[in-house]
């Protein structure tokens, strides 16, 4: 696959609750600056419906990743998507029964409204599971049937290490920013030395500097954990803010070697232009890319994990 370096993160339209004709405007504006990959989740609340509809016309335009399991919220709280989980008749939340998976991938096609998802990410699961014959035959019979072309898997840790060590998977993705920097050294040279492609999540640290006090716990607590990382890392690019900062937080995760596309998500249309111009300079160069490395070194903390 010709990945673009941007991919479109379907997660925001689905909790936000956005509706098919904004989700179209937003394909439109991705699609007009190169993006070619959309990446969503039965577990994104109604985000695979959202683009079923607004995008099955134009299949032939870009690259769709979805995900199997769907993991448990990591809060442990209960929200209103596990409901919808639940309503939907999809596997539930950790749910890694062969049958489950198989009708997680045919529902998922029927959603999307398409015949083939180009990647199916095992969504977060442990090395326990990924040793089990039976999980990954469901994904080679629909491989073998057309229903996929490849397989891949998402998460972090020393999960994902076992994922790209066992040398079945076509594809990580993974947690890489600059508030987020343990994958580049344990699992995404590796993936890209084995052949695989390396998607990068979260590429912009879901801008949590933007916030001048401590954000409420929001997106699994994403924002509070970040925000907290860039407080104590405190990277001299972020103090003038604005999209000067994102520009350089992007640029930093795609010039990591190994990573082929970063997924931004977004409910707003201009971002994708936005930030195709914050790339137009090109990749970070190799001492830039050396200082932010080397401020993590100094300051990370031991239990800043990969955030899954």
């Amino acid at each position: 696959m010709d990945v673009g370096i941007l991919g479109f993160g379907a997660a925001e339209i689905g909790f936000s609750g956005a509706s098919v004709g904004e989700v179209e405007r937003l394909l439109d504006e991705a699609f007009s600056v190169g993006v070619n990959v959309i990446d969503t989740a039965p577990l994104y609340c109604g985000s695979e419906e959202l683009i079923g509809k607004a995008a099955a016309g134009r299949r032939d335009e870009y690259y769709l990743f979805s995900k199997v399991g769907n993991p448990a919220n990591p809060t442990g709280r209960e929200v209103d998507y596990r409901r919808y989980l639940e309503e939907s008749k999809v596997a539930t939340p950790g749910d890694w029964f062969p049958d489950s998976i198989e009708k997680s991938i045919n529902t998922s096609l029927k959603r999307l409204r398409t015949d083939h998802i180009d990647v199916i990410h095992l969504h977060c699961c442990s090395e326990e599971i990924l040793r089990q014959d039976e999980v990954l035959n469901v994904l080679e019979h629909a491989k073998s049937a057309g229903k996929i072309r490849y397989t891949g898997y998402s998460g972090d840790g020393k999960d994902a290490r076992f994922a790209v060590q066992s040398g079945y998977f076509d594809s990580l993705m993974t947690s890489i920013n600059i508030a987020d920097q343990v994958a580049i050294d344990t699992t995404v040279l590796n993936a890209a030395e084995s052949g695989m492609g390396v998607v990068a999540k979260r590429p912009i640290a879901n801008r949590a500097w933007f916030f001048r006090e401590r954000p409420d716990d929001v997106y699994f607590g994403y924002y509070v954990e970040y925000w907290n990382r860039l407080r104590a890392l405190s990277y001299d690019f972020l103090k003038s803010g604005g999209n000067a900062s994102v520009g350089e937080a992007l640029r930093f995760t795609l010039s990591v070697p190994g990573v082929h596309t970063a997924i931004v998500g977004t409910t707003n249309p201009d971002r994708f232009a936005e930030n195709a111009a914050l790339l137009s300079q090109g990749m970070m160069k190799e001492e830039e890319i050396r200082a932010i490395r080397d401020r993590w070194s100094e300051v990370a903390f031991l239990e800043w994990v990969g955030m899954i």
